[in-house]
C-alpha cells in the first residue's frame, strides 16, 4: 500500500478503537454523554447496546489492522472493511439524522476506498 492509503486506513482504524472506548467504557460518563449527546438517562437504558454497538466497532478497527499487517492481499482486505465503514457511515448518519457522522465515519473511509482503487 502507499503512504497515502496506509494513512487513511490507520485513520480510519484509529477513529473506530476510539469509538470503540467510547461506546464500551465511556457511554454513560462525561466523555461519552458529550461525545453522543446524550442524557444520563437515556445513556442508562442504552449502555447494553452501546457496548455491543461498540464491539461491533471493534471489529471493523481489527480488519483494517489486519490489512496493514498482512502480506496477502492486504488491498482486498482494507478495501472490504473500508467498505464496511462507509456503508455504516451512510446508514448511521441517514438514520440518525446527523451530518457529523457523515463527515467522521464516511468521508475518511470513502477517502481511503477512492486511493485503495486508484492507486493500484
Amino acid at each position: 500500500m502507499k503512504y497515502l492509503q496506509l494513512f487513511f486506513v490507520a485513520l480510519v482504524a484509529a477513529e473506530h478503537i476510539y469509538f470503540m472506548i467510547l461506546e464500551i467504557f465511556y457511554w454513560d460518563k462525561p466523555r461519552g454523554l458529550k461525545a453522543f449527546g446524550n442524557t444520563p438517562e437515556a445513556a442508562k437504558a442504552t449502555k447494553v447496546l452501546a457496548k455491543n454497538q461498540g464491539l461491533y466497532n471493534g471489529f471493523l478497527a481489527a480488519g483494517l489492522i489486519w490489512s496493514l499487517i498482512n502480506t496477502n492481499n492486504p488491498l482486498q482486505i482494507a478495501l472490504f472493511f473500508l467498505i464496511c465503514v462507509a456503508i455504516a457511515g451512510l446508514y448511521g448518519a441517514y438514520t440518525t439524522k446527523q451530518l457529523k457522522i457523515f463527515y467522521v465515519q464516511f468521508i475518511p473511509a470513502f477517502i481511503g476506498i477512492i486511493l485503495t482503487l486508484l492507486l493500484n
